[in-house]
């Protein structure tokens, strides 16, 4: 079933907010009352990929904050900065100006990459660390037993564009201007349930991934990520110990338990969950799915530590 969103509601309960730092204002949107949790949205997309989840959150008793990353939604885009290192000191800073403690962090595509290195660079402002659907720059994932079920087709299918975001100059000959068909298709395409992004949560998206300089912003994510600068930096990070309560969640039909492959050398304390029937965009598919699984982590780690 399709999750409805009422931003009348909505906006009931949450309000927008900015972030000043030295070089850009970061947006963001918060509300509940609580113990703080941070959500970090990936790409192509904004705080507004967690409308579903930020109710939910907030009815558990936290105070949830999702920001809008450098380039993205409606911070502020900059000439620089976009490599992973620069993005999670961005997400440091907001965290040390929300709460004085370590908050609990989630991070979805690339948001995950920049919780991912917010834990490993500044591990002070991380309690607990969850990273849904995604690979993390650098980081090895073992080889699956057997031969792959996907057809060369599909598997190009998921990772096409990564090797085309990477490109000099051609992304933005290409796609400037046709924006909108390139976020349709992958929408259409990294979905099993193409419509729990509507028409009109397309528009929001359209909105944020036009602003002038936002495609070149967007492109720098992965340009960055992986430049050989930033791959020597993941590598550095693969062998710093995670000694905090960790937890992956892939989509059966994203990268399913690839992820906590990755991760089983690096963490002492990490869990690993796959959410069925359901494609990359998790917050939006499967909004109550994530968050029963959210919720049972946060229990079960703060049983085991008053034990």
């Amino acid at each position: 079933m399709t999750a409805t969103f009422n931003p009348n509601r909505f906006f009931e309960r949450f309000s927008h907010h900015f972030f000043d730092t030295a070089d850009l204002r970061l947006h963001y949107v918060a509300g509940g009352e609580g113990p703080p949790l941070l959500l970090l949205p990936g790409w192509p997309q904004s705080w507004y990929c967690w409308r579903h989840v930020m109710p939910l959150l907030a009815d558990a008793g936290y105070r949830v904050i999702v920001p809008d990353l450098r380039g993205m939604g409606d911070s502020t885009i900059t000439a620089e900065g976009y490599d992973i290192t620069t993005l999670a000191a961005d997400i440091a800073a907001l965290a040390a100006a929300c709460s004085d403690q370590p908050l609990d962090v989630v991070g979805h595509d690339v948001g995950s990459w920049v919780a991912y290195a917010l834990a490993t660079d500044h591990p002070q402002r991380v309690k607990r660390l969850v990273l849904l659907d995604a690979l993390i720059p650098g980081l090895p994932v073992p080889a699956a037993a057997g031969p792959s079920p996907l057809s060369a087709a599909q598997q190009a299918e998921k990772s096409w564009h990564f090797s085309f975001n990477l490109l000099t100059e051609l992304p933005e000959i290409l796609l400037s201007g046709r924006e909108e068909p390139y976020l349709n298709w992958l929408f259409d395409h990294k979905t099993l349930n193409s419509q729990s992004i509507n028409a009109a949560d397309r528009r929001e998206y359209l909105r944020v991934n036009t602003r002038p300089g936002a495609l070149t912003a967007a492109l720098g994510y992965y340009r960055q990520a992986f430049s050989e600068p930033q791959l020597a930096e993941s590598q550095r990070r693969q062998h710093q110990p995670l000694n905090l309560p960790v937890m992956t969640v892939g989509a059966e039909q994203g990268v399913a338990d690839k992820l906590f492959s990755s991760l089983a050398s690096q963490c002492s304390q990490l869990q690993g969950q796959v959410i069925p029937n359901c494609g990359h965009y998790l917050p939006e598919e499967a909004p109550e799915a994530l968050v029963a699984e959210l919720l049972r982590f946060y229990r079960q780690t703060e049983e085991m530590a008053d034990e």
